[in-house]
């Protein structure tokens, strides 16, 4: 299993899209992809207040499948850390702890306000937007990018996409740098 450590924040499982392509990338074995319970309690909510056509269940279901595709995905244990971090928005200190706890290299967020270099640093962790995490993977190993991508399109059926519908999806969800990337593997997307 991969050493290098990813921590994904709910903000980034919020989208749907986001949160399949980077579960896609989180299958590889580039890296070792975590979250928490409560990283969990926290896109759940958000997306039940602003979805109504979706249940409760149906995204218990979806947590419970993230975490049985991930093995040892879950960081429990970084309460007692919760209060010795500091951040810009005291909501987001849950998040450093674990990311502590886990022994995590970087933090996968669209909030990168929120986590500032200065108070990472002491850490030994690093802030991403997920568009530069899955750039670097690509850079990286472009052959588990591409498959991890091809996997994710694949899954697509309601509608079915191209591979370029799926890469404009990509791009349109954020992942502008990353799609741009896979452009080139186009015909094994």
């Amino acid at each position: 299993m991969a050493q290098f450590t990813a921590l994904y924040d709910a903000c980034v499982l919020y989208p749907a899209t986001m949160r399949d392509f980077l579960m896609s990338l989180a299958e590889t074995d580039l890296f070792r992809a975590r979250w928490t319970d409560r990283i969990h309690d926290e896109w759940i909510r958000n997306v039940l207040k602003d979805r109504t056509d979706l249940t409760r269940e149906r995204l218990d279901r979806t947590r419970d499948l993230m975490n049985a595709a991930v093995p040892d995905c879950l960081i429990a244990g970084y309460d007692d850390l919760i209060e010795a971090v500091e951040l810009p928005d005291a909501d987001d200190r849950h998040v450093l702890a674990a990311a502590i706890r886990g022994r995590v290299d970087v933090i996968v967020t669209l909030n990168l306000k929120d986590f500032p270099p200065a108070s990472l640093a002491p850490y030994d962790i690093d802030a991403q937007h997920p568009d530069v995490f899955a750039d670097h993977l690509l850079n990286l190993n472009a052959g588990a990018v591409c498959a991890a991508a091809k996997r994710h399109r694949e899954r697509l059926k309601k509608p079915p996409k191209t591979a370029q519908e799926y890469l404009d999806g990509l791009a349109n969800t954020g992942f502008t740098r990353t799609a741009a990337g896979l452009v080139a593997y186009l015909d094994v997307i």
